[in-house]
């Protein structure tokens, strides 16, 4: 036995020193990874330029923060085209006309395009036939989501005052795109909100912003404007997120029904309509991706590696094109495979998106055929009801960034609804029109084409885009003129 133990020692030190020299290098490297990262922290967050508060232009953070800087500036590139997005311009009412009989007497019927990088925010507010009434109607809260100009207006003038003027009046005053502002401290880059409409919808629900974990400010510094919104009555065009029921298009349209809210009389149907803005944390906190703790951040504005130094990616853009970074982190599948699978969910989405669309314009045409026909209010208010709940569902969807994909199952059922509703109430006109004597179906007009659409409903293009155009020359250069002397200089992209 001794001679046995005395030939094995040799073993068993070998494999002790062994184990040790292992657990040493292991040290050493989770040592040296700490030192890396808390150099690499404190190398990224070094301030050499100190930033004032409510600081709106982007340029200057981007001198303490060159990497974000340079990456944020991308979102000017509008070049990447996917089938259903992408940062390519798409003309909604060109490619699906049916959209112009839907908001008849509402704004989005004369323009409606994808919305392009943060960068061109302002611009494209300024630009867009949507603001034609600027110089009468259009509220500055129409400007709340565009600008970190807004914040430091809301600090001068007191949240109030700012939703009370008018978006004419500060046109010199917002002329920074969306930027560092919007979400970041400026002392402690930590990730803040900086408009009260958020805090107070959460307030209502008994959260406060304190209690929201690094990864769910990760979504909610995007939920301050990629959400549904209304303007108050009281407090003045005050902005209110209608989270109070829930996020579901049923709870918001709950909640709206309750408050009696419209936001415009369809002109051809006469119902009192519901514009979605752009659900899209509604519809993400729906989704799968929501319940698994992934963040709006994780897709949209990945983690990178540049030069040793790890850091947010703020070229906001569709995962699509960034694939490798954005998907293939968690999900192990081909590149060719993933986009696949999207556009697979997209495709049908937007099958019974286009079915709703159909059935939503043809029940506003031949509502207006029952009134012509002398039907009583009485009549057509279960009708108007249907009506406004099916378009609501519609836009629920159609608003929403993405074809659906942040909640596929959840767009597919809601929309389903929509066609249901919008199918009922053309069930009812026809009973209407056959009870005052009219033959059905009733003859739909030609609105194959977004011309042909807009003439139906009564706009004169040509008119409205020459006024646009007068207004661009002469107020707009104003405005910049005033910025100009205020802040120095405008943004070389700001002016492009």
């Amino acid at each position: 036995m001794s001679d046995s133990t005395n030939q094995r020692k040799p073993v068993v030190n070998w494999v002790i020193f062994s184990v040790t020299v292992i657990v040493v290098f292991l040290a050493g490297i989770f040592t040296a990874s700490i030192m890396e990262r808390r150099a690499e922290t404190a190398a990224k967050f070094q301030i050499t330029k100190p930033i004032a508060d409510w600081e709106p232009r982007n340029e200057v953070w981007g001198e303490n923060f060159p990497k974000e800087y340079e990456t944020y500036l991308k979102t000017l590139d509008t070049n990447f085209a996917s089938a259903h997005g992408g940062s390519i311009k798409h003309d909604y009412l060109e490619n699906y006309p049916e959209l112009v009989v839907l908001w008849a007497g509402y704004a989005f019927s004369k323009d409606y395009n994808q919305g392009r990088g943060h960068a061109y925010a302002v611009k494209d507010v300024r630009s867009t036939l949507r603001t034609q009434g600027v110089q009468s109607t259009m509220p500055a809260t129409c400007w709340t989501c565009k600008s970190p100009d807004v914040p430091r207006l809301m600090q001068k003038m007191g949240v109030e005052q700012y939703y009370s003027g008018k978006l004419i009046d500060l046109g010199s005053e917002v002329v920074n795109p969306i930027g560092c502002q919007d979400c970041h401290d400026p002392k402690t880059m930590n990730l803040s909100i900086s408009r009260p409409a958020l805090v107070e919808a959460y307030a209502r629900l008994g959260r406060k912003v304190e209690s929201f974990t690094h990864n769910e400010m990760r979504s909610l510094v995007c939920a301050q404007c990629h959400v549904e919104y209304h303007f108050k009555k009281e407090p003045k065009n005050y902005l209110n997120f209608p989270w109070d029921k829930g996020f579901s298009a049923d709870s918001m349209e709950a909640y709206f029904d309750e408050i009696e809210f419209s936001d415009w009389t369809h002109k051809i149907s006469r119902a009192p309509m519901l514009k979605a803005q752009h659900p899209d944390y509604e519809l993400f906190m729906t989704g799968i991706h929501a319940k698994r703790g992934v963040s709006c951040a994780d897709c949209h504005m990945p983690y990178k590696v540049e030069g040793g130094v790890k850091f947010t990616d703020h070229h906001i853009q569709s995962p699509l094109n960034n694939i490798a970074i954005a998907c293939q982190v968690c999900h192990k599948e081909s590149e060719k495979t993933l986009v696949q699978d999207v556009l697979d969910r997209q495709e049908r989405v937007l099958e019974i998106r286009r079915i709703a669309e159909k059935a939503l314009a043809a029940a506003h045409i031949e509502a207006k055929a029952a009134w012509d026909a002398g039907a009583t209010e009485e009549e057509m208010k279960p009708i108007l009801k249907l009506i406004r709940h099916a378009q609501w569902r519609w836009d629920w969807v159609a608003a929403a960034n993405g074809v659906g994909f942040h909640a596929p199952v959840e767009a597919l059922r809601v929309l389903g609804t929509s066609v249901q509703k919008a199918e009922q109430a053309r069930g009812l006109i026809n009973i209407v029109l056959v009870k005052h004597g009219k033959s059905i179906p009733t003859p739909l007009p030609d609105i194959s084409t977004k011309a042909k659409a807009q003439e139906y409903i009564g706009l004169d293009m040509p008119k409205l885009v020459a006024e646009k155009v007068e207004l661009l020359n002469t107020l707009v250069k104003q405005w910049d003129e005033k910025a100009k002397q205020r802040q120095g200089s405008l943004n070389t992209y700001q002016q492009k």
